[in-house]
């Protein structure tokens, strides 16, 4: 059975008064590498997401040379500037394509979610491209390559991951259901959704999700995609790789909960960067070695 390893018992990103917007809570990265440095693209809020005021999201950035040590910049990185983003921006997830970013994130007006994009050059400077698709609708995110001259993107429709393609990034196709909660599961029975953008292996596309139960404790799951075909799911783990147990885990502004947007490939293994009770940032290591059964 596959499982997560926790790197480190202790957050590697915490919520602190760096400025205002962050003093609720730190959480759902998305990862990326670049000149030799990990970005994490964090989700920062200004109040606890279990408080009574109206939190707003916005993104924050923070760099690493480990993938553990983080330096946090001193002012967020992208805020929400329209109706659709009036409550902020939510749960990015960041691949590169050619010379140049994409990140798909959620947009809420605080009565709906839909998910929208934007990209870069250096990670920093963030341009919108709009809404992706307009419906309620998050959990997004592309893959980081072209497969058969087509972009492909997971989504979410509560509650299943879906799958849609692209000839340009904008009119989205092929809209399909890849993954539903399994309703004997003790861990995935209500819904499902991605974590961050899959990892290509030669097993197949590589893909960590979250899964809740009916007691609401998000956990993290594992399964592959085949590499020519991503719509076919050709491999699903029974048990979790991750659940809920250190204390900060299961005790903030939401309780019972890791929930990933993204990881990177680091020499031997990946590193998985996930939020956790939504109040600070944790990573957890998966090993390729652990993977090599899987090969085809």
């Amino acid at each position: 059975m596959i499982q997560l390893k926790r790197m480190t018992k202790r957050p590697v990103l915490s919520p602190n008064d760096l400025w205002k917007g962050e003093r609720g809570g730190v959480f759902n990265a998305a990862a990326i590498k670049k000149d030799d440095l990990v970005y994490l693209i964090y989700r920062a809020v200004d109040y606890p997401g279990n408080s009574d005021f109206k939190f707003t999201s916005s993104l924050g950035c923070a760099l690493s040379e480990d993938g553990i040590s983080f330096n946090k910049l001193e002012k967020p990185i992208f805020l929400g500037n329209n109706s659709q983003e009036k409550r902020g921006i939510e749960d990015p997830r960041i691949v590169k394509l050619e010379d140049t970013y994409y990140m798909m994130y959620t947009g809420f007006s605080g009565k709906s979610a839909k998910i929208c994009m934007a990209k870069s050059k250096n990670l920093i400077h963030w341009e919108r491209m709009g809404i992706v698709l307009d419906e309620d609708n998050k959990d997004a995110s592309l893959f980081p390559e072209k497969i058969n001259n087509k972009y492909y993107m997971f989504h979410r429709r509560h509650p299943n991951i879906w799958i849609a393609n692209s000839d340009d990034l904008k009119t989205w196709e092929n809209h399909k259901i890849i993954m539903e909660p399994l309703p004997s599961s003790k861990w995935e029975c209500q819904k499902v959704g991605i974590a961050g953008p899959p990892f290509k292996t030669n097993a197949g596309w590589l893909l960590i999700y979250h899964g809740v139960n009916n007691e609401k404790v998000y956990s993290l799951g594992i399964a592959l995609l085949d590499l020519k075909d991503p719509q076919k799911l050709i491999w699903r783990q029974r048990e979790p790789i991750l659940t809920p147990e250190l204390g900060w885990e299961k005790n903030g502004a939401v309780k019972n909960v890791v929930f990933s947007c993204g990881g990177i490939e680091y020499d031997d293994c990946y590193y998985i960067y996930y939020g956790g009770a939504d109040t600070a940032i944790g990573v957890a290591r998966l090993d390729k070695a652990d993977l090599d059964h899987l090969k085809s």
